[in-house]
């Protein structure tokens, strides 16, 4: 099975979906639901996720979130990983709750964005749970027409501002918009078994598949185009963060970790796309089981050491700052 995209940068907005192990149900109970939206709340404050909309169905979710820090993954494996946790020991039961890893489409943030918010309150009706939005209670619809403090806590003030700056008349756009046909561009992306994991439009795809290069020709992005990010230029940050120079990556000693050649190798692998033959001319290296080896322990370190993430993340908002379109 092929691994999901994993797009992430600061500011990044994204409609995340999963559902339960053999389609069972994630949510048996109303603690259940209650459960899940308690830990979206704690993540929201852990993490500074926002949690812009939701929709909890018996076997499934949906959610539109905005990533400030550009951590989604993290965002994601907390929220799974502890809903799980709490579930299993509400039933005294243990193993996967979920079918695997989440599917997160990242969308433009544009008019795409009011799109996915009535496609997830939608869901309920076009599932035939309720006839009409607001009769189903585990969504976050009501939050966009209530002024309830409860709802606080939900990040809706930027979306219903793109309907209107003026609260009433903003609540009274959005509940006009709900009530529309979605469009056909968003059913046919949706509809397809194979969906894309960007939404936008084509400034915005180009964007995506200019700075996350290590996507080109990938079989959900099929728009793709050779372009990738210099790896010369990824070398030269390396150095510029561990502070050497450029030869000291082209030379390791046995029994002794060079971490700074190891994360050129691992950044040039994710974002200039370049085959494991490439790298080992790059770095004089015969073997690629060296190479492969070198990208498998940054890889492996970065589920636990949080200075290797840092140092990373570091190079990363270098290489794509400045590079971001919306």
């Amino acid at each position: 099975m092929a691994r999901p995209l994993r797009i992430e940068y600061p500011g990044a907005w994204y409609h995340v979906m999963n559902r339960g192990r053999r389609r069972e149900e994630i949510y048996r109970t109303s603690r259940d639901y209650e459960v899940f939206i308690g830990v979206l709340k704690e993540t929201a404050e852990l993490l500074n996720l926002e949690v812009a909309a939701y929709c909890l169905m018996p076997n499934q979710y949906h959610l539109l979130l905005h990533t400030p820090d550009g951590n989604i993954s993290r965002c994601m494996r907390h929220i799974n990983g502890v809903y799980t946790q709490r579930i299993n020991r509400a039933y005294k039961e243990d193993g996967q709750l979920f079918r695997g890893r989440y599917k997160a489409v990242v969308v433009a943030q544009d008019s795409h964005l009011l799109e996915v918010l009535r496609y997830i309150h939608k869901i309920p009706v076009r599932a035939g749970l309720v006839e009409n939005t607001g009769d189903f209670f585990w969504s976050s619809h009501r939050g966009y027409t209530s002024r309830a403090k409860k709802w606080d806590w939900l990040c809706k003030d930027f979306l219903l501002a793109m309907f209107s700056p003026k609260g009433n008349l903003a609540k009274k756009a959005y509940r006009s918009f709900i009530e529309e046909q979605e469009s056909d561009a968003i059913e046919r992306f949706y509809s397809k078994k194979n969906m894309s994991s960007v939404m936008g439009g084509d400034d915005f795809k180009e964007w995506v598949k200019e700075t996350f290069s290590a996507l080109r020709f990938h079989r959900e992005i099929p728009e793709s185009n050779a372009l990738g990010l210099d790896s010369a230029k990824v070398r030269r940050l390396v150095c510029q963060v561990f502070r050497v120079q450029e030869d000291v990556l082209m030379h390791s000693r046995r029994g002794k970790e060079n971490q700074a050649r190891d994360v050129a190798i691992y950044l040039q692998r994710k974002y200039c796309g370049q085959t494991l033959e490439e790298l080992g001319k790059d770095y004089g290296i015969t073997k690629y089981s060296t190479v492969s080896s070198a990208y498998e322990r940054v890889k492996a370190k970065l589920s636990d050491d949080r200075n290797l993430i840092k140092t990373i993340e570091k190079i990363e908002n270098t290489l794509h700052k400045g590079q971001r379109k919306t």
